[in-house]
């Protein structure tokens, strides 16, 4: 069994290789579940210039933080080319782009003579330059251009060559020339959120000044997160609005789900709490966890509230009837959510590579529930005196069969 995560074999090795002279870039991944790269920036502007030197900037500026790594781009420079320009004069002289572009193709790749059949195979025979007559630029550049009229002139005389490289791909978004450039982040040393928040508020509004223009998208784990954070907020809204409609039909009344659901915050907070004394981020996967802490934690506040409407229906005043729901229901609310918690503590303590998805997720339910459970017994018997007095100074009129659950 091994005792060592793969994440921290993935650093060691990358500190161990280095830089590699002559090596563009190596990309060291030890995640199991790939939602891109820890950190994404993509870049667009219409001039190919400006995107060159603009990444240029960044991934210096990323090299500078600690803890990233893997640092590269999708600039590609392409192979070295040739490209010829037909000059005036040749052009003069008869000479087409295609007759120029024929004649050098045959005299260094070769033009077809004729077929000869060998048994069932055919083979073709190409005429071209010597070995030696096609080694070096040199040899392009002394050619000679065959005119239409028999002649001949210099390459040089015939074309302007300008040496250069071609590019193996164009990318492209919403019509214009888009870079990305990617790293990757040690989680133990450095944030990616942190480090994008600090380039966002510096090194990219520079930029954006300088090159007018000049635009950039969080791509990778940020676009993901982003968009998962964006559907969550929706259906953390939809849980909300069920949870309160749930509540409010039995309860017949529009206040008191309101004061159960006072424990959502507080549950969020020993949530967040929890992550820190756990030494966790908060990810993807504790928004979950709090989504799914909404519906549970307020299980303590409706026990507690419902135990106070049936004292109150049984016509104990307001300071007994919450007196004796708060000592017969401490033992079931303390001990469901120790239950619970404990439950789920094996699972905070896993080590286990496939555990580590769901420990924030565990801790956010887990220390949820812990620390809404003590803010319940404590706060919501105040909050429900507070409501109350409100009636009463509105001059509500009370009803004790409208709590009746």
């Amino acid at each position: 069994k091994r005792g060592i995560p793969a994440t921290e074999i993935a650093n060691k090795w990358r500190e161990k290789i280095g830089e590699v002279p002559g090596v563009d870039s190596i990309a060291i991944q030890s995640n199991i579940m790939h939602m891109g790269a820890n950190i994404d920036i993509r870049i667009e502007h219409e001039d190919y210039k400006v995107l060159s030197a603009v990444t240029e900037k960044i991934r210096n500026a990323l090299a500078e933080y600690p803890g990233v790594g893997d640092i590269t781009d999708n600039l590609s420079r392409g192979r070295r080319e040739i490209k010829f320009n037909l000059r005036p004069e040749a052009r003069t002289l008869g000479v087409t782009e295609e007759d120029l572009g024929r004649q050098i193709r045959n005299a260094f790749y070769g033009a077809e003579a004729l077929r000869i059949q060998r048994g069932r195979n055919e083979v073709k025979v190409m005429v071209r330059y010597p070995y030696r007559a096609r080694r070096d630029i040199h040899d392009l550049e002394s050619m000679r251009i065959r005119t239409p009229d028999g002649g001949e002139i210099p390459l040089k005389r015939a074309a302007y060559v300008v040496q250069g490289f071609g590019f193996n791909e164009i990318n492209r978004a919403d019509r214009k020339r888009v870079i990305d450039v990617t790293a990757s982040v040690n989680d133990k040393i450095a944030n990616a959120g942190d480090i994008l928040q600090d380039l966002k508020h510096g090194l990219l509004r520079k930029l954006s000044n300088d090159y007018p223009g000049l635009t950039f998208n969080l791509e990778g784990e940020e676009k993901e997160r982003r968009e998962s954070m964006d559907s969550m907020k929706k259906g953390f809204l939809l849980a909300l609005i069920g949870i309160y409609a749930l509540l409010a039909i039995p309860f017949k009344s529009y206040s008191q789900p309101v004061l159960i659901m006072i424990a959502i915050p507080f549950g969020l907070v020993g949530a967040v709490i929890g992550h820190l004394i756990m030494g966790f981020n908060l990810s993807i996967l504790s928004m979950f966890g709090l989504v799914a802490l909404s519906g549970v934690v307020v299980n303590d506040s409706l026990l507690l509230i419902d135990k106070i409407n049936r004292n109150r229906k049984k016509g104990l005043d307001m300071l007994q009837a919450l007196q004796d729901a708060g000592q017969r229901r401490f033992r079931p609310i303390l001990l469901t959510s120790l239950t619970t918690f404990f439950g789920l503590f094996p699972m905070i303590m896993e080590t286990s590579v496939q555990a580590q998805f769901l420990i924030p997720m565990a801790i956010s339910l887990g220390f949820g529930i812990l620390f809404a459970t003590g803010i319940t017994l404590l706060l919501i018997p105040s909050l429900y005196l507070i409501l109350e007095d409100m009636r009463k100074l509105l001059h509500l009129r009370k009803s004790f069969n409208s709590h009746e659950m």
